[in-house]
């Protein structure tokens, strides 16, 4: 029989963070580095736990080589070969233990995967991707890859309960990914920042900004979906009970988000479409009427599975879609804004390290996040 979960359960942009009393006398005080011994590999993380999505147009090496000088971490999409990892670990050496190899569930992908960690030992994180994390399928494979790799961090999802995360850890997982298809396509006029050409006036520019998940269709086309806040809350509450640890997966749509979701306890948080449209991300550079624009693409999207899978097979369905984004320049000025916002959220709230911050989080529910006269919707 269907069942009705009547539970209230609440995304990013229903709620807010309640400010409280601080003794902290700037934002330079505010230490966001974290320290985390993984329950399965025992291997030690020390760095600022926000992570590039592994998506052809975000996971390049490109941004790791950026993220790394901000001790940010990227995981890596799958589709690069060996020799250009080998290319790029000869040349950036000091960028490796901010890196993870991503795979899928197939044969080659374990194949070129067990390649890579061989050829490039200093590489000791693995990312395990997939739509759908509940598969038995998908549990055995982690199983297997753990037994294969005992020393590796593993990162595996995606899913969106607290069963399922504890699931993953018992079958070898450190680091479970929150999230199925969450996020949005909004219009905004000041996030991120841009920068522009001298001849570009921004004051006139309205543009599209994409944001993680908004390339992902899975609710759309499935019906299958769980609020962010909500389910990084749930799966945190279960993976911290077993000594795991949680990525927030999409959902984030500026800085704001991302301070909730470490609020909501996560470990880590990856970014998509706020990385996406930067000169180091991937997708194909356009311009329009004197404007450039970047294409980013979901992973499951019609453009991804015609580039790497020859198209889409008859039995499934494209669960992403394909947007121009405006370029953007340098990644770095992006991301300084993105640590610049929580630096302030964890003033706001009294919190010293970002360690703190989901002990000194209280929510409060709202139904408008901003002022919207100057057409900000979001």
């Amino acid at each position: 029989m269907p069942h009705i979960d009547n539970d209230v359960k609440l995304d990013f942009k229903d709620v807010l963070l309640r400010p409280k009393r601080s003794t902290l006398k700037s934002r330079s005080e505010v230490d966001l580095t974290r320290s985390f011994s993984f329950r399965n590999s025992k291997q030690m993380y020390t760095g600022v736990p926000i992570i590039a999505a592994n998506m052809d147009t975000v996971g390049t090496f490109e941004m790791a080589k950026a993220l790394c000088k901000f001790s940010l971490f990227t995981a890596i999409h799958k589709h690069y070969s060996l020799d250009q990892w080998q290319d790029f670990a000869s040349k950036n050496p000091d960028c490796l233990k901010y890196l993870a190899a991503s795979s899928g569930t197939g044969s080659s992908d374990f194949e070129q995967l067990e390649q890579i960690l061989e050829a490039i030992p200093q590489v000791k994180y693995i990312c395990l991707d997939v739509a759908n994390g509940y598969s038995e399928h998908f549990v055995e494979f982690v199983k297997d890859v753990r037994k294969h790799f005992p020393q590796h961090t593993i990162m595996a999802g995606n899913v969106v309960t607290g069963e399922m995360v504890e699931e993953l850890i018992l079958s070898g997982a450190d680091i479970i990914k929150v999230g199925i298809g969450p996020g949005k396509l909004v219009h905004l006029d000041h996030w991120p920042p841009l920068q522009w050409q001298a001849s570009t006036q921004r004051s006139t520019l309205t543009f599209v900004t994409v944001f993680p998940g908004s390339v992902c269709t899975t609710r759309k086309k499935t019906g299958v979906g769980y609020p962010q806040l909500s389910a990084v809350m749930e799966c945190a509450d279960a993976a911290h009970g077993l000594k795991g640890h949680i990525i927030s997966d999409g959902g984030c749509s500026c800085p704001g988000d991302v301070a909730k979701a470490f609020g909501a306890g996560a470990d880590f948080v990856m970014l998509g479409g706020m990385l996406a449209g930067h000169s180091e991300s991937g997708g194909e550079l356009v311009e329009r009427d004197g404007k450039k624009y970047k294409l980013f693409y979901g992973m499951s999207s019609e453009m991804a599975m015609k580039k790497y899978a020859g198209g889409v097979a008859e039995y499934r369905a494209s669960e992403g879609k394909t947007v121009e984004v405006p370029f953007k320049g340098d990644v770095e000025y992006t991301i300084r804004d993105i640590l610049g916002g929580i630096r302030s959220t964890c003033t706001y709230v009294g919190a010293a390290k970002l360690k703190e911050l989901s002990r000194r989080t209280t929510f409060i529910r709202v139904t408008q996040q901003v002022n919207p006269i100057f057409g900000d919707t979001h």
